[in-house]
């Protein structure tokens, strides 16, 4: 009972990451979007230039 209440207070002492990854698993994400959009937006500008 001892061994598992020193885990538990082991676990809770550590700090959690786990949060903070998740948002920057969220930031890289919407950068990697942002990314496509702005590489299909000049990709239309220049056909949209060369066409017309």
């Amino acid at each position: 009972m001892e061994n598992a209440l020193d885990d538990l207070a082991r676990i809770l002492k550590t700090p959690q990451r786990r949060l903070r990854d998740r948002y920057g698993a969220i930031v890289l994400r919407l950068a990697e979007s942002l990314a496509s959009g702005l590489a299909i937006g000049v990709g239309f500008a220049l056909v949209h230039a060369f066409a017309g």
